[in-house]
């Protein structure tokens, strides 16, 4: 979705490494933080994170983004635990 979307397959490849990168402003920083602090086990959103958050999203975006992390874990987690495979959607756009 994301190279549909226009997001270069660099700024892709260099998700793993969103903290550090110059690819990714603030604001995206903060949100990719958000999504892992929901999604890795044992970790918790704090009250600086949203603070932090707050300074980039209003209400209805928070409500967005939050919605759509929930639904993709959950997603993720009934697909691992009835071993639905991937259905290989995603793929790199090519150059025409």
């Amino acid at each position: 979705m994301s190279s549909q979307l226009g997001v270069s397959d660099e700024k892709i490849d260099a998700l793993p490494e969103y903290a550090n990168s110059e690819l990714y402003d603030e604001g995206e920083r903060v949100a990719l933080e958000f999504a892992d602090a929901m999604t890795i086990t044992g970790q918790e959103v704090s009250d600086e994170l949203f603070g932090r958050l707050r300074k980039f999203y209003d209400d209805d975006a928070l409500v967005e983004l939050t919605a759509t992390i929930a639904w993709e874990n959950s997603s993720s987690k009934f697909n691992r635990a009835l071993r639905v495979p991937s259905q290989k959607l995603w793929k790199r756009r090519t150059e025409v």
